[in-house]
């Protein structure tokens, strides 16, 4: 199995994954810390890792039977460019650096997952394969560490010595006894303390603790209803995601230039004009890119949010236009960002806004807001969820 293995590894590199290494299926080394993590309530509102804990708990949930993985790491641009261009100005919001792309790297890995499993099957018909890009109940870090991949960052990423950590993992499991790398037992940080005290909301309060209910990628794209009061006025120009734990790393200013694959299409998002997308415009633009996670609702959410902190007057016809949007969300935050910026005749959009509404919840928030229009933007959607 020793040639197989590393004729496999060849593949995988043949396919674009330029980190590969085997372990054997296990529990995680790191799952009780995961469970203690969740009991914590640092997930947050993803409510998937808590509903799924059990599950994180061995590979054979992902795949029955299985008995190794064959871990595996693909870089993404980490757009030198950026590091040496300006903070966006007025109007624009940034965006994360896996994101700027126009390809989803799902997609990506995926198909060239299935290649590498249909390799395996025309050697082993019989096998047992199965190729996931975090998706599926797998602590992948935790097992990329023991493939012998990299080392635990003290900002949670997995960094390698060659790309840093600006990359992708994915996984496939199967039931072959490939042959199994030495774990990367060895870390790298030393007394570095760069990505702690960069963060600027504290969402990493002590080495290797990532509480997601204090980081602007969370807030920003996992979470599905309103911004918390206490981030208002703290995304940092985030507009989807954030990278600053990583652009501060040591180990990322020596990282290569990554799959051509993900080549930048997008430094930034111009606010102004995501408020002036409809559904269709924002699916036709994004669908097949990162920031699909965020829904439209999001994205807009979020641009608000910014606008809102930069005092840009200009938002205010098109947060106007937006009380009449068919998202519920988006009404609810288009008349708080009006309720903040304090335009002439505010109150009268508003109360014809609620004239016209017809979901309770954004007519109780709406009237809300004529009392105390610096009050707190709604905890979640009103009517539906993404």
């Amino acid at each position: 199995m020793q040639d197989f293995t590393a004729a496999l590894k060849r593949r995988a590199q043949q396919l674009g994954f330029s980190l590969t290494g085997v372990c054997a299926v296990a529990t995680p080394p790191h799952y009780q810390q995961f469970l203690q993590w969740l009991d914590q309530g640092c997930a947050g509102g993803m409510r998937y890792l808590p509903d799924r804990k059990h599950a994180y708990a061995h590979p054979h949930w992902v795949l029955e039977g299985s008995r190794t993985m064959l871990m595996l790491g693909t870089p993404y641009c980490p757009d030198r460019r950026a590091d040496e261009e300006p903070e966006p100005s007025r109007g624009q919001g940034k965006i994360a650096r896996y994101a700027r792309s126009d390809v989803d790297y799902h997609d990506v890995i995926h198909r060239r997952l299935k290649q590498l499993r249909r390799y395996v099957i025309e050697r082993f018909p019989r096998a047992k394969v199965r190729g996931v890009v975090d998706t599926a109940p797998l602590l992948e870090r935790d097992f990329a560490q023991q493939a012998g991949l990299g080392w635990f960052g003290k900002n949670t990423m997995l960094i390698n010595k060659r790309l840093g950590s600006y990359f992708f993992l994915a996984a496939l499991l199967t039931d072959l006894e490939l042959v199994v790398d030495p774990p990367h037992d060895s870390a790298h940080c030393g007394t570095c303390r760069a990505c702690l005290d960069a963060c600027p909301t504290g969402a990493l309060p002590q080495p290797y603790l990532l509480d997601a209910r204090r980081c602007l990628s969370y807030w920003t794209i996992e979470h599905h209803g309103m911004v918390a009061e206490e981030m208002i006025g703290r995304l940092s120009g985030w507009v989807f995601g954030c990278d600053i734990c990583q652009e501060v790393c040591p180990w990322n200013r020596r990282a290569p230039e990554g799959d051509p694959v993900f080549e930048v299409q997008r430094r930034g998002m111009d606010l102004l004009a995501t408020l002036d997308m409809d559904e269709a415009a924002f699916r036709h633009q994004f669908r097949r890119t990162p920031l699909w996670r965020a829904r439209r609702c999001g994205v807009i959410r979020n641009a608000v949010l910014l606008l809102v902190e930069q005092q840009e007057l200009a938002a205010i016809p098109k947060l106007r236009l937006r009380l009449q949007d068919p998202d519920p969300m988006v009404r609810q935050v288009a008349a708080w960002g009006l309720a903040r910026l304090r335009p002439p005749h505010w109150q009268q959009m508003l109360r014809q806004a609620i004239d016209a509404e017809s979901d309770p919840t954004v007519e109780e928030f709406l009237r809300r807001l004529l009392v105390e229009p610096n009050g707190a933007l709604p905890a979640e959607r009103s009517s539906r969820d993404r």
